[in-house]
């Protein structure tokens, strides 16, 4: 039985160097897709395109990653720019946004990692908090701190102990999107993970499963890609 296939978008950056070029480069860092093969999985990545384009990728793949990256331009939830916000990357939101939309509707398994849990929360029509204060111990660099399941969802089923993982962001989940709900919390209350109990397996991490040796979330996610749809 072939391994399922799983869609990873990609970060896109204007100037990246390597070798004698210096070139406009989509890229994600080698972390993700080892994730994913470790899980028992096949990696693609997938660069921007128009979002109209997004139900054919969605029809080709069988779970989808959403990698993590820069802001979400907060015009999408409606909120004045924070100066603490990054610049918009506004062709990856409009991709990212159109494939979860997508991966929703088709019922794909989807995963979404840091920004990409951010997105999904966007996505739904919720709103994020542009920055946070004092949740991480040292800005600027990864940090690790403990997160806490909530009984009886989707995560806790899959990690059921607090466990600390690693995390970079200044951003989080303020007004939860439609139909979803927390998962797990940081000890300061900040949402670690939402979920959508209603869909097919739909999953949004706040911290970094790339750069943990845990698979258990990834695996989840190609188990679900690899059962195929109910009737």
């Amino acid at each position: 039985m072939p391994r399922p296939l799983i869609g990873i978008s990609t970060y896109v950056e204007k100037s990246t160097r390597y070798g004698v070029w210096d070139v406009p480069t989509a890229l994600v860092p080698t972390g993700y897709y080892e994730l994913v093969q470790a899980s028992g999985g096949t990696a693609v990545l997938l660069p921007p395109d128009e979002p109209e384009a997004a139900a054919e990728v969605l029809s080709r793949l069988d779970g989808l990653v959403v990698a993590g990256g820069p802001d979400v331009d907060p015009v999408r939830y409606g909120a004045p720019r924070d100066p603490r916000t990054g610049p918009a990357a506004t062709v990856r939101d409009a991709w990212e946004l159109a494939l979860i939309t997508q991966a929703l509707a088709s019922g794909t398994p989807l995963l979404g990692i840091c920004r990409g849990m951010q997105a999904l929360n966007v996505a739904l029509g919720g709103t994020l908090i542009q920055h946070i204060d004092g949740h991480v111990l040292s800005p600027g660099v990864v940090s690790w701190h403990p997160v806490r399941p909530v009984p009886g969802t989707l995560y806790a089923a899959l990690v059921p102990e607090e466990s600390e993982v690693p995390t970079y962001h200044h951003q989080a989940v303020d007004r939860l999107g439609r139909g979803l709900i927390a998962s797990s919390h940081a000890a300061d209350g900040t949402v670690e993970s939402i979920e959508l109990p209603d869909a097919t397996w739909t999953l949004g991490v706040q911290w970094h499963p790339e750069l943990d040796k845990d698979t258990r979330v990834m695996s989840a996610l190609i188990t679900a890609a690899s059962t195929p749809p109910g009737p």
